[in-house]
């Protein structure tokens, strides 16, 4: 079967982009019934090896494997229309659902319904948690693994970086003694054409940054800045950086408060895409809060730029070595270990995101932020165990558990 034309990847990926609902899983799951099964223009074990390369890299897996799968058929042009049609009908809704949020969020009906929105994150949180433990905790070591990172995040501070990189470290060691697979026989790439594809890809990526610093920007430069670092440590999901990324925005920089963070991840989760986007609601509203609906487009934006550009950079440069990059052993036993320290970063997350939904006051104890137990809502724990009860026992769609604690916390605001 020859490359298919530039009209049909458009056709595919536009669908696939616009069916991106539910997470990676069921992404990834949409874009192998329609570049396999439908299609054939990749086979089932260039397709897993595909996505085995993506979850090596920092940043969403299923957008990478949609922009490798598109440089596999048409080069830099096919990559950059499948990886720019996933990305940007959900980017587009979370623009508009950022902007209603900013000028809406503060109505109490508004408020009320979105202690559901966040009873339900809660309940989709500690979902992916048992749905990534099942496939990461294969071994003793990896349990020891997920166990020190809860402790060391949610306990004693240790920067989300430093847990993933010691994590990294332990599979890369772990696995010294596994022989490596034979070696591909493909065609040879020139080094010079990765450096120039590394090289044009890191200038896009650091140009608008540069751009604000030149301009004295100061809250641009810094929101750039920190989202970069983002990019570069956001392995295993969106879910495993939330908690950092949360701790930076709310505590260490002031952005945006807890509730609104929790907000941004519910309303994500109602979007086609990537789950990431997230970034791009949280840029918003700290633009919002720092200067209006102005500065609020231009956050939005910059950090939309600063968080998927690197995904272009990683899947172009890398995209011609997936063969031997998948032959080493070691490289499969650091991603092993990063995936056994995110159950235990999820963990805290799931924690944080129940004690803000549950409780209305926090204090800091040498185990880590305790409740104040006064502060309980009754409402909002009640919110939480039935938005976990249908989506983890009953197995009620994710979209349908949102729409429905939303519905239940706003009539009880009019009710009561």
């Amino acid at each position: 079967m020859g490359a298919p034309t530039f009209p049909d990847l458009l056709r595919s990926f536009a669908r696939i982009g616009l069916l991106s609902f539910g997470g990676p899983a069921a992404q990834i799951s949409v874009m192998h019934d329609e570049l396999v099964t439908r299609r054939g223009w990749m086979s089932e074990n260039q397709f897993l090896g595909a996505l085995s390369f993506c979850m090596l890299l920092p940043g969403p897996e299923a957008m990478q494997l949609a922009t490798y799968a598109g440089w596999r058929q048409r080069g830099v042009p096919g990559g950059l229309i499948a990886g720019l049609l996933f990305v940007l009908p959900g980017a587009a809704v979370i623009l508009g659902l950022g902007y209603g949020y900013a000028i809406w969020g503060g109505v109490p009906l508004v408020q009320a319904a979105f202690l559901g929105v966040k009873a339900a994150v809660v309940a989709i949180v500690v979902q992916a948690l048992l749905r990534i433990a099942r496939k990461a905790l294969a071994t003793p070591g990896h349990w020891v693994v997920a166990g020190l990172a809860f402790v060391a995040m949610f306990a004693l501070g240790v920067p989300f970086p430093a847990i993933i990189a010691a994590a990294a470290l332990w599979g890369y060691w772990q696995s010294r003694n596994t022989p490596p697979a034979p070696a591909p026989v493909g065609t040879a790439v020139r080094p010079a054409d990765t450096l120039r594809t590394a090289l044009i890809w890191g200038a896009l990526w650091a140009a608008p940054v540069l751009v604000a610093w030149g301009a004295g920007a100061a809250f641009l430069t810094d929101l750039a800045l920190f989202f970069s670092k983002l990019a570069v440590v956001t392995f295993g999901g969106a879910y495993a950086v939330l908690a950092y990324m949360a701790d930076t925005v709310v505590s260490a920089k002031g952005w945006i408060t807890a509730a609104q963070m929790i907000d941004a991840l519910g309303l994500a989760e109602t979007t086609p895409g990537p789950l990431i986007l997230v970034t791009e609601f949280v840029g918003l509203l700290a633009g919002w809060q720092a200067g209006g609906a102005g500065l609020a487009l231009v956050a939005a934006l910059l950090t939309l730029w600063v968080t998927f550009v690197p995904c272009f950079l990683w899947i172009f440069t890398g995209a011609p070595y997936v063969e031997a990059i998948l032959a080493r052993p070691r490289l499969k036993g650091a991603l092993a270990g990063i995936s056994a320290a995110v159950v235990g970063v999820i963990l805290n997350l799931s924690l944080w995101f129940a004690l803000h939904v549950v409780f209305g006051k926090l204090r800091e104890s040498p185990v880590g932020p305790v409740p104040v137990w006064g502060t309980v809502s009754w409402t909002g724990l009640g919110l939480t165990v039935l938005a976990a009860v249908l989506l983890l026992w009953v197995r009620v769609p994710m979209g349908r558990v949102l729409a429905l604690m939303a519905a239940l916390a706003a009539a009880g605001h009019v009710l009561i």
